[in-house]
């Protein structure tokens, strides 16, 4: 048994270490820097996380990502971007053959499910109500299909009475039609038609 004493040392602290800081890529490595990083990551990455990754200024990795997005357009891979997020996709004609080499292979959407992607895709973010207001029929069944494919996804909630359930397009959705980001939807279809007042109101978070 020990016994204590005035002469026993007092326990050692320890010291965390210091994450190791490395100097920022030449400039003209930055660009291939960015794009391995982007090839290993298992998600999209923030383009800050990326900066502070590489060390080195947001102007600057967001100049590269420009110039890897357009490189990449003649290759079998895509920048993808939505919003803040990047990641590194497979190019849309390559799609059928690495689901079938990933066993991913998935029956096509039905027209309903395409119709509720429509709406959810120009309206976004909006409620079921607001998505059924347009179809004017249920969408529940459609709406199940695109959360299990991973197309869409809760966002939040209105502040109307209820707190109904917002949906958007996720990043696979993007991937899935072969979008470099939102901006690339082409023009609204013909009988979507602009929101309505009380869609604009619901979305409003």
């Amino acid at each position: 048994m020990m016994v204590a004493t005035d002469e026993q040392a007092p326990p050692q602290r320890i010291r965390r270490q210091k994450p190791k800081l490395i100097d920022p890529p030449a400039p003209e490595q930055l660009l291939p820097t960015i794009e391995a990083i982007l090839f290993v990551a298992d998600t999209p990455i923030e383009v800050a996380a990326l900066a502070r990754t590489v060390n080195a200024p947001r102007a600057d990795v967001v100049t590269a990502l420009d110039e890897l997005a357009e490189q990449c357009r003649e290759r079998g891979v895509r920048l993808q971007r939505n919003g803040e997020l990047v990641q590194l996709v497979s190019a849309p004609q390559t799609a059928a053959y690495v689901e079938r080499f990933l066993g991913l292979e998935h029956p096509p959407l039905t027209n309903a499910s395409l119709e509720t992607l429509a709406i959810i895709a120009y309206r976004q973010p909006i409620t079921r109500s607001g998505i059924e207001s347009v179809r004017g029929v249920d969408c529940d069944g459609p709406i199940r299909t695109l959360m299990a494919r991973g197309l869409i996804e809760e966002v939040g909630r209105a502040p109307v009475i209820g707190r109904p359930v917002l949906f958007a397009t996720t990043v696979k959705f993007l991937e899935y039609f072969g979008l470099e980001k939102p901006d690339d939807l082409p023009p609204l279809p013909a009988g979507l038609g602009e929101p309505h007042e009380q869609d604009l109101e619901e979305a409003e978070i």
